[in-house]
């Protein structure tokens, strides 16, 4: 694996960019993603697509591509019908296809596997809340299996992102100290400036994970940007690891209508000067944001 931090050290104090939401620039490529299984029935059925959405975002100037993991499980690939072994090589595949991209670039591109939230493969929206019944050993062997699968594939580092509540947090942390060798940011799902969506302390969740050695990087992700600027500064105040940052485009999602609602209309490059003054060295965008945000923020050379 490359190293997150040797990437932000080699950009002379420049900020890192991340891309944006895979899903919306699919959607924007014409791909159907009406399907439990979201981008990742692409991994199955139209891998081309995801090569030509990460290359959208390689040309538009992103650091870092993330990959279309973040809907695979066992247990949601099973309920499609879809054996172990094929799960297996999706997992693997979502790192080969973001690599394939990366290497596109006239430089050095970052691959991040994406791990979701258990919540995910429920497609329920209960990412955004956090509450599972699931006892904490449930939640290790649910990430420790397709963590270690992905690590095989070789990603620069893992994107462990939208954890919505401290129960899963630990879980995932425990889980890292059973692969030394991992390397990983962490970002939370928020819901508001002060908590994270299972209403636990945004504060005491980033001190949580930021102890972790294998913890690389902190942060938010698939939050609403209004948040942004404060989460971003108190992030900063409790750790000295690179703070990492990528909103949705505001809004609340609808997961019976599978659509955000009440979008803020958010311009990264706008809004990106005051992140990157409270503390943020790695930003992107989640949901509701494509290649062209992408590029107006790498433009900016933060």
């Amino acid at each position: 694996m490359r190293s997150l931090e040797d990437a932000l050290g080699s950009g002379n104090g420049r900020t890192l960019i991340l891309d944006g939401g895979l899903s919306t620039q699919l959607a924007l490529g014409g791909a159907n993603l009406d399907d439990h299984l979201w981008s990742a029935r692409l991994l199955l059925d139209n891998p081309e697509a995801l090569v030509t959405a990460h290359c959208a975002f390689v040309n538009a100037g992103a650091d870092v591509l993330i990959a279309a993991s973040y809907q695979v499980s066992f247990e949601g690939f099973a309920r499609s019908g879809l054996s172990a072994t094929v799960t297996a090589d999706a997992l693997r595949a979502s790192v080969s296809l973001a690599k394939e991209a990366a290497s596109s670039a006239d430089r050095e591109v970052l691959v991040a596997a994406s791990v979701g939230p258990y919540g995910a493969i429920l497609a329920d929206g209960s990412e955004f809340r956090g509450h599972y019944d699931l006892a904490h050993a449930e939640l290790v062997d649910f990430h420790r299996r397709r963590i270690e699968i992905l690590l095989e594939a070789g990603p620069d580092l893992l994107a462990i992102e939208t954890i919505p509540s401290m129960a899963e947090a630990s879980a995932l942390v425990e889980v890292l100290t059973t692969v030394p060798e991992a390397r990983a940011w962490f970002a939370f799902t928020c819901r508001d400036a002060r908590s994270i969506a299972d209403d636990s302390p945004f504060g005491e969740a980033i001190a949580l994970v930021a102890a972790s050695p294998n913890v690389t990087a902190v942060g938010v992700n698939c939050t609403s940007p209004s948040s942004i600027e404060s989460l971003t500064a108190e992030a900063s105040g409790i750790t000295s690891k690179p703070i990492v940052v990528y909103p949705n485009g505001g809004g609340t999602w609808d997961a019976r209508k599978k659509q955000w609602l009440g979008a803020e209309g958010m311009h990264l490059a706008e809004l990106a000067p005051a992140w990157r003054a409270a503390g943020a060295d790695i930003i992107g965008g989640c949901c509701g944001t494509s290649a062209v945000d992408i590029k107006a923020l790498a433009e900016m050379r933060l």
